[in-house]
């Protein structure tokens, strides 16, 4: 990964520093309620703070159409900033003009002043060269503290990075790290775990996958597409039959960059997708037309587990089967525990990323013992797909 500055590179100390995060929380009745990216961002603000930064917070948050709207206010956020951060936080009702310029000269060394949702400026999705000029005139330096925002060409993102001095914070460099590390440049043998629903909407990431990694396991509905392909009676399952050539060539185009493609062997079927439902454990070649895979079975998590104690890499995004209901997840937390296991003991690096894979991971209780945890979500996918990243190619600029 080409160079990119990071707060090392900053001389802060009097200088208003534009600091894009994404406070983008889920919240309920005016309240947070998963502080994880507000604690993420704490880092960041405290040592810009610390270091005499003015320091200004831009941020979107939900979906405004195009307009100010109560329900998709930043300042619902200003209290949990605060107490994360332990100090007050200033807030702007606006995030450009007089009612932003007005918060940001009050500031002194070591303040932090939160303006208001950017996407109350319509804007700020299109990119839009004025936009990002009146962001600007309210900052000396720039710094991207959103990876998870790093996808969209948005004004503050992109055309902002490019108008002043830009590094990236504390969690954009993790995360930057972090992924280079797992993809970029992985210790080998590298394996990828890849599950989900569909391949359709895993089309690219599937087809970058297999020119990098040397073990792809695919597990989920896809895998079941990956069987229906391959000639294998899958009952009742969860499939997309009409992608079937679509599996053939990746796994002709693995077979070619000899990337091992590992497929469930076995599998916990049921009638029906719910708790308490009669499950039993086939062959996969023996599924009940009747029935629907729901799970790999016992002996696909243990040849996995197998053949991740013999690589040094792992990138996953994707549960295994349908872990939100129980039996289900056996198998994802079977493996996520003994992926953290050799995560602990040095012999594996970790990462994963992607909403399910992150639920996933907190519900093995391995969050903690994994190399690198990405809360991007879309962005994470797209780095996974092997697409640029308009965040990211900003900051390399210079």
């Amino acid at each position: 990964m080409p160079r990119f500055k990071t707060l090392d590179d900053l001389q802060v100390k009097g200088q208003r520093v534009l600091v894009r995060a994404d406070l983008n929380v889920p919240m309920k009745d005016g309240k947070v309620t998963d502080t994880t990216r507000i604690d993420r961002l704490a880092p960041t603000l405290t040592e810009l703070a610390g270091k005499g930064a003015r320091v200004v917070v831009l941020s979107h948050f939900g979906r405004p159409k195009g307009g100010p709207d109560e329900a998709n206010s930043l300042k619902h956020l200003v209290a949990p900033l605060s107490k994360a951060l332990g100090k007050p936080v200033a807030f702007a009702a606006d995030c450009i003009g007089p009612e932003a310029e007005k918060v940001v000269a009050s500031l002194t060394d070591g303040d932090i002043a939160l303006l208001e949702n950017l996407r109350f400026h319509k804007q700020e999705e299109a990119n839009d060269a004025g936009f990002a000029d009146a962001l600007a005139k309210l900052g000396d330096l720039y710094v991207d503290d959103a990876f998870s925002a790093a996808h969209r060409a948005h004004a503050s993102i992109d055309a902002l990075a490019r108008r002043r001095p830009a590094a990236a914070g504390r969690l954009m460099q993790a995360e930057l790290e972090a992924l280079s590390k797992g993809l970029e440049n992985p210790q080998r043998p590298l394996a990828a775990i890849v599950g989900g629903a569909k391949i359709s909407t895993k089309l690219d990431l599937l087809g970058n996958l297999v020119g990098k990694v040397d073990v792809l396991a695919i597990g989920g509905g896809m895998a079941n597409t990956f069987l229906a392909a391959k000639g294998v009676a899958i009952g009742k399952s969860l499939a997309e039959r009409d992608m079937a050539d679509t599996a053939r060539e990746i796994m002709k185009k693995a077979e070619a960059r000899n990337c091992r493609i590992l497929l469930p062997v076995d599998a916990v079927v049921a009638a029906e997708l719910k708790e308490g439902v009669a499950t039993k454990t086939v062959a996969i070649d023996a599924v009940p037309a009747d029935q629907m895979i729901l799970d790999v079975g016992p002996k696909s998590a243990d040849a996995l587990a197998k053949a991740l104690a013999e690589c040094r890499t792992l990138v996953w995004n994707g549960p295994l089967g349908a872990f939100e209901t129980k039996p289900f997840d056996a198998a994802t937390m079977k493996v996520a525990r003994e992926a953290a296991d050799l995560t602990t003991a040095g012999k594996l690096s970790s990462v994963g990323g992607g909403g399910d894979t992150v639920a996933a991971l907190a519900a093995a209780g391995v969050e903690e013992k994994f190399s690198y945890i990405s809360t991007a979500g879309g962005a994470f996918l797209e780095w996974l797909e092997g697409k640029t990243l308009p965040g990211v190619a900003a900051l390399m600029q210079g």
